[in-house]
């Protein structure tokens, strides 16, 4: 995954569709490590260039891990590292880093309670859920997420005991998932009623590995089980996700010069609006998902995507999409 090929990106240019709409990205990382680098600089020359952002949310990626602490404390150094990078962002006029979704072992039980707390002192009041990255699949071809996820980890009792503890700390959970999954995520959504479910990048439908040799089939199998996981009204979803080439396979990162945004709506507009019309713009959250998505995509391209697949619904219904939801759900 080559995410900084900037002579590469540099070829596609594009001005937004409305600069005027504001924005949450709802969903973005920050790093600097193997040879990439995200930090505020980067973040913030994206946040300004084009489009009126006005917050943003950053989601875990083991980035500043702290292993001096004891090791179920290790992620907390990813939050003292991302509210260090928003405060960063604030000290600079930009748009503030207004929230931060970092990672706790659900597999603790009752016992990531202390986690929990510790990521909320540390946060500087910017702290407001945990993403386990549960991302699995059975096939050797598919990678599986970054939190040693197994088969089945959500069913577990440990695991939903500690959604349990989030939720009754008033935090959200963020589910990153494979769409064979998704049942998954409609028992637990089930079992745990009260925990607020945020579902990345429309719920994982994979195109790769064995997926790749029936993906109509593959695409039928996503689409009924976005719909049982739809139906618990606490689960919202994070549109997104659709640079990410090498789950999705649109074969983007390989062409000589990064796609339109046109061209990215005429592959995922269908699937984007599917989401909306089944969830509803209220329970919808674009994200940029950089600099990820950053394989296969420049961030104008990202939000001018949105923007011509959002400009059939109301005025009400986009700004749900592009600020409402997110700015609910994770209490801007």
């Amino acid at each position: 995954m080559k995410l900084d090929r900037f002579d590469w990106l540099a070829l596609r240019q594009e001005e937004a569709v409305d600069p005027d709409q504001a924005i949450v990205d709802s969903h973005h990382h920050l790093w600097d490590r193997g040879g990439s680098t995200y930090l505020a600089p980067q973040l913030l020359t994206d946040l300004t260039a084009t489009h009126n952002i006005v917050k943003t949310v950053f989601v875990e990626c083991k980035a500043g891990y702290d292993k001096k602490r004891e090791e179920k404390m290790w992620p907390v150094g990813e939050t003292v590292f991302a509210a260090g990078e928003a405060d960063t962002t604030d000290a600079w006029g930009g748009p503030t880093v207004a929230g931060i979704v970092s990672h706790a072992d659900m597999m603790l039980g009752d016992a990531v309670e202390d986690v929990l707390v510790a990521h909320d002192v540390l946060s500087g009041g910017r702290f407001r859920g945990v993403r386990h990255a549960t991302a699995w699949d059975a096939s050797d071809e598919i990678r599986n997420g970054h939190s040693r996820p197994f088969g089945q980890m959500m069913t577990t009792a440990k695991f939903r005991a500690g959604v349990r503890k989030l939720a009754t700390m008033g935090f959200s959970f963020d589910a990153w998932v494979y769409h064979p999954q998704l049942p998954e995520v409609a028992a637990l959504a089930a079992d745990v009623p009260e925990l607020t479910i945020v579902l990345n990048h429309l719920g994982g439908p994979l195109a790769v590995g064995p997926y790749r040799w029936d993906p109509d089939r593959a695409r039928d199998d996503w689409k009924t089980s976005m719909q049982l996981v739809a139906a618990n009204p606490k689960v919202v979803v994070k549109l997104g996700g659709i640079g990410h080439d090498e789950c999705f396979a649109m074969g983007w990162a390989a062409l000589d010069v990064p796609p339109s945004s046109e061209e990215v709506v005429a592959y995922w507009g269908d699937d984007v609006r599917f989401c909306i019309d089944l969830f509803g713009p209220s329970r919808c959250m674009f994200e940029s998902n950089f600099p990820v998505d950053r394989q296969a995509l420049t961030y104008p391209v990202v939000w001018n995507a949105f923007q011509i697949v959002a400009s059939g619904y109301t005025d009400a219904e986009r700004d749900d999409l592009f600020s409402g939801t997110a700015t609910r759900v994770y209490r801007l």
